[in-house]
């Protein structure tokens, strides 16, 4: 009788599945945007595709926050399943963000700071990306879970390195000849900068989830 009961619920591991297919839309649009700020022909494609997977990351993260509410059993707290969900939705609405600037702006060419930071959000994307399957065993895990979540840390402090000089050379280029230039690329570098404090968001709360869980 009791493994009948197990068998009519619904079964946990589906939002496992979900988080990786969240994360493998994050995964692409972070590819996708490092790729933008290379500049180049395809840039307008790239910016298509982190659309793209914007639209179908937001689909998953419906799916998530809708199971929640029908599952009787869930992997774990489910507060820190949506927290954890929109954390990472929240990563790829500021990759989305970006592109909106830099299309109002038509900016075609990209300081090298800022494609620096593109390759960090690509980096911090990979480690939540390994990241999100390790959950569906958290004690055996847990180690690395840890280690990844420090790992996205000092990407993070990385690119806040990066934020701050490539405002002092865009001050020193443009300062008082092309204020609107300075204005614009400080507009992209803090944007940038947000992607991948979003990514910290995830580690932490990846981090929080460990803890209660260990």
């Amino acid at each position: 009788m009791l493994g009948l009961f197990r068998k009519l619920l619904p079964r946990e591991d589906r939002f496992f599945d979900l988080f990786e297919q969240h994360s493998r839309t994050v995964m692409g649009a972070a590819e996708a945007l490092n790729a933008l700020l290379a500049g180049g022909p395809d840039l307008e494609r790239h910016c298509d595709r982190i659309v793209q997977f914007e639209d179908e990351a937001d689909g998953i993260t419906r799916e998530v926050l809708l199971a929640v509410r029908r599952s009787f059993i869930t992997p774990f707290d489910r507060g820190d399943i949506k927290d954890l969900i929109q954390s990472m939705d929240d990563a790829i609405d500021m990759m989305h963000k970006t592109v909106k600037t830099i299309r109002l702006y038509e900016q075609k060419s990209f300081d090298p700071g800022m494609q620096a930071m593109g390759a960090a959000v690509v980096e911090a994307a990979q480690l939540v990306a390994e990241a999100i399957p390790l959950l569906n065993r958290i004690g055996a895990n847990a180690h690395r879970l840890s280690t990844i979540a420090e790992e996205v840390t000092r990407v993070e402090g990385r690119s806040d390195e990066l934020h701050e000089q490539g405002l002092k050379d865009l001050f020193k280029r443009h300062g008082s000849s092309n204020p609107m230039a300075y204005i614009i690329g400080s507009e992209i570098y803090g944007e940038l900068e947000k992607v991948v404090d979003r990514f910290e968001d995830v580690a932490n709360e990846i981090s929080g989830i460990v803890i209660e869980n260990v």
